[in-house]
């Protein structure tokens, strides 16, 4: 059956818990001039993609995935108040859907900078809203960690393979097959372990601990590991799969922020490892993140990050910006660009970049069939106890990411950092 035939019901926010979800049942009420002049903006918008949109009796749009706005009214309120905070939260509420949500979303991201006029984008700032200051401060580092990672291990279980690696895989070939994912983790892994020259008699620090595969794998080759998070969840099922592997004497993991880090008292690494951490980092702590990794290098030692991101432009038109994956999936995120890591390293440390290389459609297809896994699961995930707002939104989440991937918006790189002159 069609989506037309079938859609899920418009009133979902009626159904929805007002204290959990305020932001989702509430629709908001513009001023009339301000919504007159969005309700024209996305009109136009929606008119110029390469999408068939259904709002309401009208069709709009020149073609493509089919996207079903089932309450126009609600869906130009919410993007006249809050921009794509609204656009995800309409989400959530059940007032649109696409058949083909990745497909929908991979064509307005490729179309991002051009959908609003440049005047009107201008003037966006008058009301978009802003980071909270004091974002990445170390107690509100805790809290924006334990917000996304401590949700329940259950649950991303459920969506992740047995490796529990929860970053971008590097598959041997593409499209990709679930039944590849575990073994395209550990290629990713080893590829990371052998750009920072892990081996026999290393010792590795390693800022992010996920749930533990990389600190095994790093153990297998004889290195001693020290592996830092910030999650209790995390630590607690790492420390028992690095005792169920056998390496407990071999691996230290703390519950700690890499800011805690001293090299008098924790010593130098031979090699420091870190994937899709600095994401968290935020943009007035890169400099700390980037002098902490110079400061536990070792003479000689190696650098090497897995890193998420994206275009220099649209880093400095979004940095201060509040967004709707702030506000609900990852608060206190910010991606960096290639520019901004090479002008953090070099403005801060003695650190320079001396390899880079990018695999972005290896990450479409690794949250394509993570996307799979969690929506297969959705009876799972409810007996969680998670509702489908959150269903919804985590949905929203993993398409919206494959589509900056899959657009070329977005990329993933591991990074290889040595240091300059003399230790």
């Amino acid at each position: 059956m069609t989506l037309q035939q079938t859609p899920p019901t418009p009133l979902l926010r009626e159904r929805l818990d007002p204290q959990r979800w305020a932001d989702v049942v509430r629709v908001p009420v513009s001023c009339p001039p301000r919504t007159a002049v969005a309700r024209a903006v996305i009109t136009r918008a929606l008119d110029r993609l390469p999408l068939r949109v259904l709002m309401g009796e009208r069709v709009l749009g020149r073609g493509g995935p089919l996207l079903v706005v089932h309450d126009p009214d609600a869906f130009t309120a919410r993007l006249a108040e809050d921009g794509l905070i609204g656009f995800g939260e309409s989400y959530q509420a059940g007032e649109w859907d696409a058949p083909d949500l990745p497909g929908a979303l991979t064509v307005m991201a490729e179309q991002l900078t051009t959908l609003v006029p440049p005047a009107l984008q201008r003037l966006r700032r008058l009301w978009e809203l802003r980071q909270p200051a004091g974002a990445n401060s170390e107690a509100a580092s805790r809290s924006n960690i334990r917000a996304h990672y401590d949700l329940s291990n259950a649950l991303f279980r459920l969506f992740l393979d047995d490796s529990l690696t929860y970053s971008s895989a590097v598959f041997a070939q593409l499209p990709a097959r679930w039944e590849q994912l575990e073994q395209a983790q550990h290629a990713k892994i080893d590829r990371l372990l052998d750009l920072a020259g892990v081996g026999p008699g290393s010792r590795l620090l390693e800022i992010g601990t996920g749930w533990g595969e990389l600190c095994v794998r790093a153990a297998r080759r004889g290195a001693t590991v020290l592996s830092l998070t910030l999650s209790q969840e995390q630590y607690d099922l790492a420390r028992e799969r690095v005792r169920a592997a056998g390496f407990a004497d071999a691996v230290e993991l703390r519950l700690q922020d890499y800011r805690r880090l001293d090299p008098v008292r924790d010593g130098r690494f031979d090699a420091v490892v870190s994937v899709e951490m600095i994401e968290a980092v935020g943009v007035g702590y890169w400099p700390a993140y980037f002098r902490t990794l110079d400061a536990m290098l070792a003479p000689g030692g190696r650098a090497a990050l897995q890193a998420i991101t994206m275009p220099h432009d649209r880093l400095l038109a979004t940095r201060r910006t509040y967004t709707w994956i702030h506000k609900y999936i990852f608060p206190g995120g910010m991606l960096p660009s290639n520019e901004a890591i090479d002008q953090a390293t070099r403005a801060h440390t003695r650190l320079r970049v001396s390899g880079t290389d990018g695999f972005g459609p290896h990450y479409a297809e690794t949250l394509r069939l993570w996307r799979e896994r969690f929506t297969g699961h959705a009876a799972q995930v409810a007996e969680l106890g998670f509702d489908e707002a959150f269903r919804r939104m985590w949905t929203l989440y993993l398409a919206y990411s494959e589509a900056g991937f899959r657009s070329g918006y977005l990329d993933v790189r591991q990074i290889l950092l040595t240091r300059e002159g003399r230790a």
